[in-house]
């Protein structure tokens, strides 16, 4: 075990930063070590799809500071995050710090973050169908998560199902045809993601990047038909008792959204996410105020000042951070306390390995205010062998217990695991990173 019960937690130093990049779990991670002067490990996690840089680039800026001032180094590192995977970097940093702060004194993360509201952590299952299909099919998909244990359910349901249905979507001339070429599965997939191709492709890196409110994309009234169809066969073959949340809608012009919700009002949906970039805060109060069905956003906010506006200005019903973006532990804390003063419910964004997932899990027991925990990986096999000293499996019926070992409650990693699954696009396993050490620049951002 990684815990040192003989650590002295004041001569605790950070000596190092080693990285390990997986694939197929089922997006890209970046796994995270910081080793100390005292042989304690603590483990971090670069969100999903990012770049390790983000955290590379601060490694300089942590080497021979006492990890267990937590609060001290995320104000000297948080000038370099942003919002996305930009915040990938000092989140990452800032668990694992958490971490070792947890291992040196013995005592879990929610324990350092004021003790627990609950033992369990209730578990939201993510869940899509390649190819074309029904909402039957959607369904039957989503039942097998219900007789698998899971209490609380997500689809993606968006212009994704209207692509070849003509009459269904409007758009200028050209636009769809493109974006099924060269986007789609970016756009309105849950498994999708901007690849480094997509990035040099001129044409695709357009799509992709063009906000909703400039595609010019609307919905007919025979492509809301088809949509209020497919949600009607889900809810035949689940049924009312489990809430139900959608993703994905796709980046489409916020009236065609407010005709949508306004049709979906009767199917209860827990919550529609991301409905338009998170950043037009009048976009979201206006959806908010023209609808019965719960508003959410947030995955991408970076700190809590941002979430702090769209949360006061009325524009969400529940917020939706991850804690690899925005900030880490100690911020989606105060995040979680900013919603729960003005009857806004958290629910935690995650799609990464045991780390992230830990980590929320340790915050969301800290929390008042938390709906469910996301989780990507049901169809991922290995996906809890990665870590050591947790349940195996760690989800058991819809819920993950929260433990009450050091830190985040990992033991160690399943390094012969991990060495397994490299992404081949980015080889090695904690190798040395000494080139990172003198990277210097003034970083003061006032005179």
């Amino acid at each position: 075990m990684s815990f040192n019960q003989y650590s002295s937690p004041s001569e605790l130093k950070i000596t190092d930063m080693r990285f390990v990049d997986i694939t197929d779990a089922p997006k890209r991670c970046t796994i995270m070590k910081l080793m100390t002067n005292q042989g304690l490990v603590g483990y971090g996690e670069v969100r999903d799809a990012s770049s390790k840089t983000y955290a590379l680039m601060l490694k300089s800026r942590i080497i021979g500071e006492n990890p267990c001032n937590v609060d001290k180094i995320f104000h000297k590192i948080k000038q370099f995050g942003g919002d996305s995977r930009q915040g990938g970097g000092v989140s990452g940093i800032e668990i694992a710090l958490w971490d070792l702060a947890g291992k040196a004194y013995g005592v879990p993360l929610y324990q350092m973050l004021g003790g627990k509201y609950r033992d369990e952590v209730r578990v939201y299952a993510d869940t899509d169908v390649d190819g074309k299909h029904t909402g039957h099919d959607m369904g039957l998909a989503l039942k097998k998560r219900m007789d698998m244990g899971f209490t609380f359910l997500k689809m993606d349901l968006g212009i994704g199902l209207l692509l070849d249905e003509p009459g269904t979507i409007n758009a200028p001339l050209g636009f769809i045809d493109d974006m099924k070429k060269y986007a789609s599965h970016v756009l309105n997939a849950q498994g999708g993601s901007v690849t480094a191709d997509m990035v040099k492709h001129q044409k695709s890196y357009q799509i992709v990047t063009t906000a909703h409110p400039f595609t010019g994309i609307q919905i007919t009234e025979k492509g809301l038909d088809y949509l209020e169809n497919y949600v009607k066969e889900v809810r035949d073959v689940i049924g009312y008792d489990v809430p139900l949340a959608i993703d994905h809608f796709g980046h489409v012009q916020l009236e065609s959204c407010i005709r949508f919700c306004r049709r979906m009002e009767k199917y209860n949906f827990a919550w529609v996410e991301d409905l338009a970039p998170w950043i037009y805060t009048d976009h979201y109060v206006r959806l908010r105020n023209s609808t019965c069905v719960p508003i959410c956003t947030g995955e991408d906010i970076y700190l809590k000042e941002g979430y702090e506006k769209l949360i006061k200005a009325g524009g969400v019903s529940v917020i939706h951070p991850d804690i690899l973006t925005c900030g880490g532990a100690l911020e989606l804390k105060k995040i979680g306390d900013i919603a729960d003063e003005n009857g806004v419910a958290v629910a935690i964004h995650m799609a990464e390995s045991p780390i992230a997932c830990m980590a929320a899990v340790q915050t969301a027991a800290a929390m008042h205010n938390v709906l469910a925990l996301e989780y990507h990986s049901v169809d991922v096999p290995w996906w809890s062998d990665m870590v050591n000293g947790l349940p195996n499996p760690l989800i058991e019926d819809g819920f993950i217990k929260v433990p009450d070992a050091p830190g985040l409650g990992i033991e160690s990693l399943n390094e012969e695991l991990l060495a397994q699954h490299i992404n081949p696009d980015i080889p090695g396993m904690w190798e040395s990173t000494e080139q990172w050490d003198r990277e210097f620049s003034n970083d003061r951002i006032w005179s």
